[in-house]
């Protein structure tokens, strides 16, 4: 059986001036990188957008488990599907991090014979988006310790410089580092540390930002320190936030590329879900919905954080609204959430399936809670029988959410015909979104709303830290932005190990953390870090590249 890296390797690409045909963009209002792949002009934006938005699609899944759910590979083979049909469609995606990329995970750009192309450029260093975002970043660090450095007119209290500094590797020991060392001309001694790149609050401006000015703007509020006597220092006082929107200059106009059947892909921003609000940019999505009639998109990990974020703060920012939710489950994972080992998920258990399909239950009701439609993929494997499927099928039913047999990754947009169909269906039911809070209650009060409604819990509780955080965002008058929440992506609650629909339990609240720039209040549960550790074994041992430039082990 050939890997998703060399069936990427053996397709005929087309010329990305060709793919932006297919969405009547013209070739001037591309800026090329190569031959298959381009951003696309700012400018395109004022030929297009008075026009009609076209429909869009939310595709979502179960909490993930290591049985492997397949939520982008679906979310490309589903776009696939309806180009097959004739439909003028495209997708939008988020960008791959090279922390996971060379980590534990690997590539994350499809998989089977639904891949977007060029992979291994998408799952490496792309157009430069993400260095873009390093680079800011720590140029803002850098301005900062300069600041204290050279007299510290600003008052700034070192013990409280809230801005860290970022890397798009997995590194866990730089999580906690001291700086300033080796004496007076070296700068002031402090603790600081290190956060992937992917959960930098620029990553997040520049997914939810507008156009230039507005990233200039959120840019500006980024709170990166406090005084002594404590006041919030901005970016803005730095006097620096046109060097760091001018680092942006280029990151924030979204890409194009291709799928393996030539379906224009809008590949653009990548904050994860579980730390981060985990949707591609606004503008990728905005341009695509003036494209294309319809547009797949995606939010990171299960319905209970990308697409809760997804909804609640990217299309409150945007003013967007799906016309229809797709969630991504398969028999093996659901018996993964039921109890049965990853060793045993070849055999019939139709207890275990029963149990673990619990969690797919919650993730529709929370879907038909926001007001909107819900269609059930069930990504197809082998070892699937017919019994667990009918039964999976018969349970979602009785919620009201069709369910169609996605096989994606072994046939292509050909195999995701039956799951455009019904979503096509669905598109046309009731639609009645609306958001879990408002911004306007307090953040207990938003926390609460996004437990019970979203995770099934009973509430929220703060730590002694965390209640000292809440008193002064609110005295800080920064408390009527959305919340953004932090918490594992393996369960319905802050445990990990708690999975299939656990109950009875509640959300613990450590650490409050305002991203004013972003325009929302990050909260985070359990044991979340912002910079994640290698696996014993790293993804980068499996990789490799020849004399001939051919990279083996990618993914």
């Amino acid at each position: 059986m050939k890997t998703d890296v060399e069936i990427a390797q053996e397709a005929e690409m087309q010329h990305i001036s060709k793919i932006a045909a297919v969405l009547d963009i013209n070739e001037d209002d591309l800026e090329m990188y190569g031959k298959y792949k381009a951003k696309i002009s700012l400018d395109a934006w004022n030929k297009v957008k008075d026009k009609p938005n076209g429909k869009l699609v939310l595709v979502t899944a179960i909490n993930p488990t290591p049985a492997g759910e397949g939520k982008t590979t679906t979310s490309v083979g589903l776009a696939d599907a309806f180009h097959k049909k004739g439909t003028k469609v495209a997708v939008a995606l988020r960008e791959p991090s090279l922390g996971p990329c060379f980590g534990l995970k690997g590539g994350a750009a499809g998989g089977g014979y639904a891949q977007v192309v060029p992979m291994e450029d998408i799952n490496l260093h792309f157009t430069g988006d993400f260095h873009a975002i390093t680079t800011a970043h720590n140029l803002l660090a850098a301005v900062l310790d300069n600041h204290i450095q050279q007299g510290n007119a600003l008052d700034i209290d070192v013990r409280r410089v809230a801005w860290k500094r970022v890397l798009d590797l997995n590194d866990r020991a730089l999580r906690n580092v001291v700086i300033g060392m080796g004496g007076k001309a070296h700068g002031v001694p402090r603790e600081t540390g290190f956060d992937i790149t992917v959960a930098s609050e620029m990553m997040a401006i520049l997914c939810l930002s507008t156009d230039l000015e507005d990233m200039k703007k959120r840019l500006g509020k980024i709170v990166v320190a406090y005084t002594r006597s404590g006041r919030a220092v901005l970016a803005d006082e730095l006097n620096v936030t046109g060097a760091l929107t001018l680092l942006f200059k280029d990151a924030i106009k979204p890409n194009l590329v291709q799928t393996l059947e030539g379906t224009p892909a809008l590949i653009h921003g990548g904050p994860f879900a579980n730390i981060a609000h985990g949707c591609n940019s606004i503008m990728a999505t905005k341009f695509a919905l003036k494209f294309a009639d319809v547009v797949i998109t995606e939010a990171g990990f299960g319905a209970d954080l990308g697409a809760e974020k997804f909804l609640d703060i990217k299309c409150r920012f945007a003013g967007l609204k799906p016309d229809a939710v797709v969630i991504v489950a398969t028999v093996r994972a659901l018996k993964m959430h039921g109890g049965v080992p990853k060793t045993e998920l070849g055999t019939v258990d139709m207890a275990a399936l029963e149990k673990g399909l619990a969690n797919l239950i919650k993730h529709i009701e929370t879907v038909h809670a926001f007001g909107l439609p819900a269609v059930v993929a069930i990504n197809a494997f082998p070892t699937d029988t017919k019994e667990e499927l009918d039964f999976v099928e018969k349970k979602c039913n009785e919620l009201g959410a069709e369910v169609a047999l996605s096989e994606v990754w072994a046939k292509g947009g050909e195999g995701g015909i039956a799951l455009a169909d019904k979503v096509v269906a669905a598109m046309e039911k009731p639609n009645n979104f609306n958001f879990t809070y408002d911004v306007e209650q307090s953040i207990p009060e938003k926390i609460e709303a996004v437990v019970k409604r979203v995770y099934g819990g009973e509430g929220v509780e703060f730590t002694t830290a965390a209640k000292k955080q809440l008193k002064e965002i609110e005295d800080l008058g920064l408390d009527k932005m959305p919340v953004c929440m932090a918490k594992t992506q393996y369960s319905l609650s802050d445990d990990p190990t708690k999975l299939g629909r656990p109950e009875g339990f509640k959300i613990t609240v450590k650490e409050l953390r305002i991203s004013a720039g972003a325009g929302f209040i990050v909260a985070l549960t359990g044991d979340i870090l912002t910079m994640p550790g290698l696996p014993k074994k790293p993804a980068a041992e499996n990789m490799d590249i020849d004399e001939n430039g051919k990279i083996t082990g990618l993914f």
